[in-house]
């Protein structure tokens, strides 16, 4: 199944080498939800797999992205015990937003509307 998913970058990991042939990255996103006028934060954390483990290099913390993930589940079963597990892999990351970088202003200059004006 594939979803996509609107939110700011809040976290990004290191990849992790999982075993010899297996990496993985995480990263959270923050979402807000309007439900009647009350507000509902979320903290998603994705995960990036293999050779797309550096498909969040160009995201910035703060930056307002757009993921495109598939949901997956899996059943683990261990000393007679079962348990169920969900990730969420990201395979497409796309900025919609970015925070300025340090010693820029979020607010265009005098500089930044002059010229722009047609005369």
């Amino acid at each position: 199944m594939s979803f996509e998913l609107e939110g700011k970058l809040i976290a990004k990991f290191d990849t992790v080498q999982v075993s010899d042939s297996f990496q993985k990255r995480e990263f959270v996103l923050e979402t807000e939800e309007n439900n009647g006028g009350n507000i509902y934060t979320q903290n998603i954390k994705f995960q990036l797999i293999q050779k797309g483990c550096g498909e969040i290099d160009s995201s910035n913390v703060g930056d307002v992205v757009k993921v495109h993930f598939n949901l997956q589940g899996r059943k683990w079963e261990k000393d007679g015990k079962t348990s169920y597990f969900n990730s969420l892999n990201a395979w497409r990351i796309e900025k919609l937003e970015s925070i300025p970088q340090s010693g820029q202003s979020a607010e265009p200059t005098v500089e930044d509307t002059q010229d722009a004006l047609p005369f």
